[in-house]
């Protein structure tokens, strides 16, 4: 295993970094454990090369390990005889390793105690990344008892995306000539998602390739082998069911009686099970409908949404993506790109999502792709309803691409397009 940890850090001294595209995220390194988390392909690597990046310039590459975790030659080794990797580095070089870059952590067995071990001798800053939230949620605050910190990376920001097309937004372009091209960025990147591969890529049939491949890893990768799942056929059925039904409340009960009409009998547990393993593996996010009482949010069903907007539209098998969803399912995954804890409230008419912050919900957001005067009274029932049971006078409604201002007895709705929400601060 030495030889192999050599022919690694000899890549790496070698290796020369690819054009990054700059995520808006700079972490103080400390003596902390940093953990890089996020979904696959979105670009947890590129970011430790932008680390990298900074370091280099007052440190030594020698000084400096990276391992890729799910490297092929490192099949088989494990906690045990990691500790090559430094045995390795001394036999190749004079200096003394001072950062470790440790990529697709989960992929090392017992990974956890090897980190704690590592960060107990107080001799390493300790950047790790990884692709499973349950695994670098749970694990590492168990054994670094606080003593980590996390950054999450997600698909890029419309933002993020608009710099990638060499497009900088100004309030005043949407006065200009340009709005039509910024509306059409738009609603590719509303319908296309932000991961980084597929923005770069021009041809749908490859967009959608690769958007299989992507599926397809995390299915096999990211929950067979690691839960050593054998009922390959209802999770399949699970994933493909969700793709179809973004941004709608998930029953498990529903979902078991579809599987039975199928010939496939399979338990509540087992799917609920399943369904918490996608969340970890950042295939869906789930969010609870909100009540003050933990027991009652645990009891009642979730709302399930994807973890792109490309998923839905390479992905679903209906002939074109409900766009209403889509555009609901766009402003989910910005929400939680905010970092703000989110749930969906229903009182006899359903308001879209509602913002806690600390004990306190400040925010109530209804998504309506187009808003005219046949839904206007639904799209208005489920947003005040919220906003007179939380006792707010503002309310937000979002929309493809109409923006006003109303007043209603005593309270101000103000209606947005997504597009412009997405490139304000976040609030």
């Amino acid at each position: 295993m030495k030889e192999q940890f050599k022919k690694l850090e000899v890549e790496w001294q070698e290796k020369q970094f690819p054009l990054l595209i700059k995520r808006p995220i700079t972490p103080h390194l400390t003596t902390d454990v940093l953990a890089i988390i996020g979904p696959r392909r979105v670009g947890k690597t590129y970011f430790m090369y932008q680390l990298l990046q900074g370091i280099l310039k007052d440190t030594s590459k020698e000084e400096i390990l990276f391992i890729d975790f799910e490297d092929n030659r490192l099949v088989g080794v494990d906690a045990h005889n990691v500790d090559e990797m430094f045995v390795a580095h001394k036999e190749l070089f004079s200096k003394e390793v001072k950062y470790l870059f440790f990529d697709e952590i989960q992929a090392l067995p017992s990974w956890s105690h090897f980190i704690r071990k590592l960060h107990n001798q107080q001799k390493y800053i300790i950047i790790i990344s990884g692709s499973s939230a349950g695994l670098l949620g749970k694990e590492i605050a168990t054994e670094l008892r606080g003593r980590y910190k996390s950054v999450f990376i997600t698909p890029f920001s419309f933002k993020e995306f608009l710099k990638i097309k060499n497009v900088e937004y100004t309030p005043a372009l949407e006065f200009s000539s340009q709005k039509g091209a910024l509306l059409k960025l738009f609603q590719e990147y509303f319908k296309d998602g932000g991961y980084p591969e597929i923005i770069k890529e021009s041809e749908k049939s490859e967009k959608r390739q690769k958007m299989n491949s992507y599926f397809q890893t995390i299915f096999y990768k990211d929950i067979v082998e690691r839960h050593h799942i054998t009922n390959y056929n209802i999770l399949e059925h699970l994933m493909n069911y969700i793709l179809n039904n973004v941004a709608r409340v998930f029953s498990v009960t529903q979902f078991e009686k579809i599987l039975k009409e199928m010939g496939l009998a399979v338990s509540k547990k087992t799917i609920s099970l399943y369904l918490t393993y996608l969340a970890e593996a950042f295939f869906v996010y789930t969010i609870e409908e909100f009540s003050y009482s933990p027991k009652k949010r645990i009891m009642r069903p979730k709302k399930v949404y994807a973890i792109d907007n490309g998923l839905v539209t390479f992905l679903s098998s209906q002939f074109g993506p409900d766009l209403g969803r889509l555009l609901e399912n766009g402003v989910l995954l910005e929400l939680k790109r905010r970092g703000k804890e989110v749930y969906y409230f229903n009182d006899q008419r359903e308001c879209d999502f509602i913002i806690k912050e600390g004990n306190n919900i400040t925010q109530v957001i209804q998504v309506c792709y187009d808003f005219q005067p046949h839904n206007q009274k639904r799209e208005l029932q489920g947003l005040e309803g919220a906003m007179k049971t939380f006792k707010l006078q503002q309310g937000l409604l979002l929309t493809y691409d109409q923006e006003k201002r109303m007043e209603i007895e005593g309270t101000i709705i103000q209606v947005l397009p997504v597009w412009k929400w997405l490139l304000m601060e976040s609030r």
